[in-house]
């Protein structure tokens, strides 16, 4: 997949592609619906697929004390967008001057002129532009003029209610990471870099990499069954992850993500790493000694791997 940083001022563009646009944060179920149609009708049409989207998040320039925590990192988007077959990605910087610009100008002079895209889809509830002004109808209606087709495509349901970013989010800080799951069509996953930490889980006996994430957002505290990826070992392995302060340890308020990878004997510092979280198994809570945590991660051990031993059933 091709990456063009900084669109809105670049000359070298594709054009003639089949797009979509928005925000993309999470790549969820419901925005798998519109990648797949872009993908499949750029391929029956013998186009590129193109997707374009903005960095940072609109509300962090518009509104940044209630912009929402990102979903996934840029690579973790990148990586899944080309997973589905899109060839151009094309990422917006959005700043004041871009937020300023009308809606009907932003179709007109950017998708159908610069882009020249012969199809734009987008969810029937979608809105851009200044002051969220546009909408699937003013797509389509300077879209017309222009040569450039809109679509509209239904929303996914679960459960009955539409599947958004939103509903992602809720469920992933309430550490409901399956039901989570359910939505994305993946597990929640965080990536980083394994960093040395105090060394104190192999001294009670069940060593953990300890991440440094440049995720956003990362699952409410408490202990779950995981899976986590060795980037360069190109390996995934069951594991039981922590998120949260660790009380017993007594470490003050900082959050860690520490994962103890099942049947592994190895050093992974320095390593890049992605966790991927299945199941919740239990609060983070604080025990009476260290050699109660000790059991007690035993128990977790055990949990996890009766789960992934169903799993694999």
């Amino acid at each position: 997949m091709r990456v063009i940083d900084d669109a809105w001022r670049r000359s070298d563009l594709p054009r003639g592609a089949v797009g979509t646009i928005g925000n993309y944060d999470g790549i969820h179920r419901g925005q798998q619906a519109i990648l797949e149609r872009v993908v499949d009708r750029a391929r029956a049409s013998g186009a590129a697929s193109a997707v374009v989207t903005f960095d940072p998040h609109p509300l962090k320039v518009l509104q940044p004390e209630s912009a929402p925590p990102a979903l996934t990192t840029s690579a973790q988007k990148r990586r899944l967008l080309a997973a589905l077959g899109v060839e151009h990605l094309l990422v917006v910087r959005f700043t004041p001057e871009v937020a300023g610009t009308p809606a009907e100008r932003f179709v007109s002079e950017f998708l159908a002129g610069r882009l020249a895209l012969g199809a734009v889809f987008v969810g029937r509830r979608f809105a851009f532009g200044r002051g969220r002004e546009g909408d699937l109808g003013l797509l389509e209606r300077v879209g017309r003029a222009a040569g450039l087709e809109a679509v509209g495509v239904d929303e996914v349901l679960e459960d009955g209610s539409p599947i958004s970013s939103t509903r992602v989010r809720r469920e992933v800080a309430a550490g409901r990471v399956e039901e989570a799951g359910k939505l994305l069509g993946r597990p929640f996953a965080v990536e980083g870099a394994v960093v040395r930490g105090d060394g104190r889980g192999r001294e009670i006996g069940w060593p953990t990499a300890n991440m440094k994430t440049a995720n956003e957002l990362l699952p409410g505290d408490g202990v779950y069954a995981t899976r986590i990826r060795l980037g360069a070992r190109g390996e995934t392995r069951p594991a039981v992850t922590n998120v949260g302060v660790r009380p017993t340890v007594g470490e003050g308020a900082a959050r860690v993500v520490e994962t103890h990878v099942l049947e592994f004997e190895g050093d992974l510092y320095g390593e890049e790493v992605e966790v991927l979280f299945e199941r919740r198994l239990r609060e983070e809570r604080r025990f009476p000694s260290l050699a109660d945590l000790s059991e007690q991660i035993g128990r977790d051990v055990e949990t996890a791997r009766e789960y992934f031993a169903g799993d694999s059933c």
